[in-house]
């Protein structure tokens, strides 16, 4: 496996990224998968997470979400939350990093694939606030992405007019939503209000509970990690890209 640590000119600054690749030259119109990263920022265990998904022969862009705030971590993901000052700063890196600036620099990120040779149909996944960022990029570039995937994203269908739910009837591939078990910032107000908004707009979709799963529960270094539940949502993943991008 091949990584590139790369940095991506966007239209508010350059934003690091990593660029993985199995090593071997990409198939003609090869697919691309941009992996929107947690709260906590790219580290090993998304470095990890983004490795697996090009082993299976997909051109993986993981960018640095946050990478307005220069030099910052990344974060421990089994205290930021519980100990200040970090939950004070990330809090207000979360809420500062808004969806159009995301929606603005995925068509950065969507470039940087085409370069790499991901000039085939490209599909997006995030994790916890990254889950969002992926509803929002296929809504923005529905020409492009054909699959989005959000797991234990927070805040897809809430009151703010960014919201994502609001914007999903532009969306023209798959849609896949796995939701924790228990997760106050996507309740179960917020579930029946995407789905409603997904039906509206007539995308094939799906939204999954993952009941005994706690927010966090995909990715390794999270203290609510949990193994059976991670390789579930792998295999829905990767049925999902194998379905969408091939």
């Amino acid at each position: 496996m091949v990584k590139q640590d790369i940095a991506i000119r966007t239209q508010d600054g350059t934003a690091k990224a990593g660029l993985f690749q199995s090593g071997r030259p990409p198939a003609s119109e090869a697919p691309g998968v941009i992996l929107y990263m947690d709260a906590f920022g790219p580290r090993p265990a998304l470095d990890a997470m983004a490795e697996r998904l090009a082993g299976e022969g997909y051109v993986v862009l993981l960018p640095d979400l946050f990478y307005r705030y220069g030099d910052y971590g990344p974060f421990d993901a089994r205290t930021a939350f519980s100990e200040e000052p970090t939950r004070t700063r990330l809090r207000a890196m979360i809420g500062d990093t808004t969806q159009d600036m995301t929606r603005r620099d995925s068509a950065a990120f969507l470039e940087t694939l085409t370069r790499a040779g991901a000039t085939g149909r490209i599909g997006v996944v995030g994790y916890c606030m990254g889950g969002s960022r992926a509803i929002t990029a296929a809504a923005a570039y529905p020409e492009r992405i054909a699959a989005a995937a959000s797991f234990h994203g927070g805040r897809l269908a809430n009151d703010a007019p960014d919201s994502p739910h609001l914007h999903v009837a532009t969306i023209k591939g798959r849609v896949y939503v796995g939701s924790a078990g228990v997760d106050e910032s996507f309740p179960p107000e917020q579930s029946a209000r995407l789905a409603e908004a997904l039906r509206r707009a007539e995308i094939d979709h799906v939204i999954e509970n993952y009941v005994g799963m706690a927010h966090g529960w995909a990715v390794s270094d999270n203290k609510v990690y949990d193994e059976r539940g991670a390789e579930r949502h792998w295999k829905r993943l990767l049925t999902l890209f194998d379905e969408t991008l091939r």
